[in-house]
């Protein structure tokens, strides 16, 4: 006896031993490691982004980001998935609870003649200690139940509790993942805004170089009708007129293309969007400050959904470990039951039932090994990916910065440029009239100041790209 009992607990310590865990499990929130500053110009006391609302400061473009943030299918879809995370949570917070089920059971069972159980209850007929309630039926003997069953797993090693931890964990990556989508929603919303303004812009452009070369071309007919240009002039005028016109159908078809995905961002069919016509020199892009610290990019929804992550891996790893830990598991039942319908009310059919059992895999474990080398694996790739979000959303920021400061500068001399081709378009049409010029030279002022204005807008798209662009790689202005 006392040799049973001897090797029973031999073989629990060397179960318990050989689940023993490493401390080896990182902290859960890791340490960001980021320069201070961009570049010596940053302002180190900023601490925040402006609101959207403040930062942008349109009201028709803020419209617009109100009724996708109700409509659009992306943001519903992370609405779904944050859905689904609670859901996880839900279930997580019962572990860790007794669990209460109702039985109600009806049941019965044939012994055979030649059995123990079969013999004996044949002999409870003869017994004079049994009264006639308490004499079985024979040969089919019924079991009725009715009364409650409960089971508990006692978180002794704190795997349950790891469970419940990656549950949240991921529960607040959800939410950040919500996050990122409206972030980049709304950038996506604001570039194709702008590129409308833009468009706008330079419609407006086409039209007036139209009309100036439709005024040459009058212009060269007359002369050649006086003798003093002939038809070479009129047919390098009309093609010059003709490639501004197709130009001016193929921005028409740009502004289309742009209102349709800005419809589909809002969740609608395509229809015309209704927006302000500025002027060429009020269309500013929002205004960011350049010196920002690298601070903010803790704001960044997916740098924070990746710390999530890495805190449910690390609540995952620690509960793969614990698994090969025993489990204490406490089982009752308290309730009636009896072999007679009719008697299943009375008292003296009360029954219950008590146990507790404490379980360590030996053998056999290779699901748990298994379980533990996925657990590893997804802690180290949660790990990586945070380490890649923080270097792409500094290697962002840092070229934002620099875009915006490049375009600024080049802005400013392309706009002289298109001051400069313009007036010489006014001069070359009066030395062309006073006979010091030639049409190829009205042509060519006319060709370099369409194409220098042209160049211009592209610059001026860069700079609202290049603005937005960094305040979303700031974060959008999430905390």
């Amino acid at each position: 006896m006392y040799k049973l009992k001897y090797s029973l607990c031999l073989l629990l310590l060397l179960g318990i031993g050989g689940c023993k865990l490493n401390n080896d499990i990182p902290q859960d929130k890791p340490t960001m490691v980021l320069a201070p500053k961009y570049h010596p110009l940053a302002d180190t006391n900023q601490v925040s982004l402006p609101s959207i609302k403040t930062f942008l400061g349109d009201s028709t473009l803020m419209a617009l980001i109100d009724t996708a943030l109700k409509n659009n299918f992306d943001r519903l879809l992370s609405l779904q998935k944050i859905e689904m995370a609670k859901a996880g949570v839900r279930f997580t917070k019962g572990l860790g609870l007794p669990e209460l089920s109702a039985v109600v059971g009806l049941g019965g069972r044939k012994f055979g003649n030649y059995t123990i159980d079969g013999v004996g209850n044949y002999d409870t007929k003869f017994s004079s200690n049994l009264s006639d309630k308490q004499q079985l039926p024979a040969p089919f003997v019924p079991d009725f139940q009715l009364g409650l069953q409960s089971s508990w797993e006692a978180d002794i090693w704190g795997k349950l509790k790891s469970q419940k931890k990656a549950a949240v964990a991921r529960f607040l990556a959800s939410n950040y993942g919500k996050n990122i989508v409206e972030t980049y929603l709304i950038a996506e919303i604001a570039d194709a805004y702008y590129e409308l303004l833009v468009l706008d812009n330079e419609l407006v452009f086409l039209e007036e170089n139209i009309q100036l070369q439709e005024s040459s071309l009058e212009m060269v007919r007359i002369l050649k009708q006086a003798g003093e240009a002939n038809q070479l002039g009129i047919e390098l005028l009309k093609g010059q007129l003709l490639s501004s016109m197709a130009f001016k159908i193929e921005v028409n078809q740009q502004i289309l293309e742009t209102e349709s995905k800005l419809n589909f961002l809002l969740g609608r069919y395509p229809q015309p969007i209704k927006r302000p016509v500025f002027a060429w020199e009020k269309v500013i892009p929002p205004r960011l400050v350049t010196g920002v610290p690298s601070a903010l990019l803790e704001s960044r929804p997916d740098i924070k959904q990746a710390e999530m992550e890495i805190i449910a891996t690390n609540a995952d790893l620690a509960s793969a470990k614990k698994a090969f830990y025993p489990s204490l598991n406490i089982t009752g039942t308290l309730g009636l039951q009896s072999f007679n319908a009719l008697l299943l009310l009375d008292p003296a059919s009360a029954a219950y039932s008590l146990g507790a059992g404490l379980v360590a895999p030996l053998a056999n474990r290779r699901q748990l090994y298994a379980n533990l080398m996925s657990a590893e694996a997804e802690q180290k790739t949660a790990y990586l990916n945070y380490q890649k979000s923080v270097v792409g959303a500094f290697t962002e920021v840092y070229n934002y910065l620099n875009l915006i400061n490049t375009t600024s500068e080049t802005y400013k001399l392309k706009n002289e440029e298109v001051t400069a081709l313009k007036n010489s378009i006014s001069i070359s049409v009066e030395l062309f009239r006073s006979g010091r010029a030639t049409y190829l030279e009205v042509i060519t002022a006319q060709k370099n100041a369409l194409q220098a204005q042209i160049e211009l807008i592209s610059i001026k798209r860069k700079q609202y790209n290049a603005v937005i662009g960094l305040y979303r790689s700031l974060g959008g202005g999430w905390r």
